[in-house]
């Protein structure tokens, strides 16, 4: 079965979807803990969420890197996810999805959400041909994320180290098997055709 080139895979439920950040351990283990984010964190920054695990596994190096080690599997509404994708705009500009470089400038200074696709990554962090979504919050966005979007934070650095441990080792298939089961999110057409780029 052939999938978009750009498409959502992710953890979802009929209500809920899973999307992954990465903190330093003074606001990680308190999110986690508490199921909401601390005060420590900045509302009046831009927070990029992730619904791909390879993708933030790539970005935060398996928890290894500073200021990134935790881990959160960060439940959300889907109806606050797709909010987010419908106030969206592509974080760079691209001929055919905007009028011109002007009006899509006029959209990023408005929108309080912003779209990358990023390469996709595989067991070995190593880019796959697929695009993956990381869907960058602010304003707005920001705080509807965290007052009323998030269902349940859970710190999932352990799983990240267990997977990484066992990918060193040359074991992918074992370590495949822990991966969280992503699959392609339903979304109509029409709720990404001015993200698509």
């Amino acid at each position: 079965m052939e999938e978009p080139q750009r498409g959502i895979r992710a953890v979802h439920s009929e209500s809920t979807i899973t999307v992954y950040q990465a903190y330093p351990p003074d606001i990680g283990v308190p999110a986690a803990r508490e199921g909401r984010f601390p005060a420590a964190w900045k509302r009046d920054r831009m927070t990029w969420i992730k619904p791909s695990f390879l993708w933030m596994m790539y970005r935060c190096g398996w928890g290894a890197k500073a200021g990134q080690e935790t881990v959160l599997a960060v439940e959300i509404s889907r109806d606050g996810f797709e909010w987010a994708l419908r106030h969206a705009c592509l974080s760079s500009y691209v001929s055919g999805v905007h009028p011109d470089r002007a009006d899509w400038q006029r959209q990023l200074k408005r929108a309080p959400a912003r779209v990358q696709w990023d390469p996709e990554r595989d067991l070995r962090l190593q880019p796959l041909s697929c695009r993956a979504l990381q869907l960058g919050l602010s304003g707005e966005a920001v705080r509807r994320y965290a007052d009323e979007w998030t269902v349940a934070i859970r710190d999932v650095t352990p799983l990240a180290h267990r997977i990484q441990a066992l990918v060193s080792g040359g074991d992918l298939d074992s370590a495949a098997q822990l991966l969280p089961q992503e699959r392609p999110y339903p979304l109509g057409d029409e709720l990404l055709a001015h993200l698509r780029g």
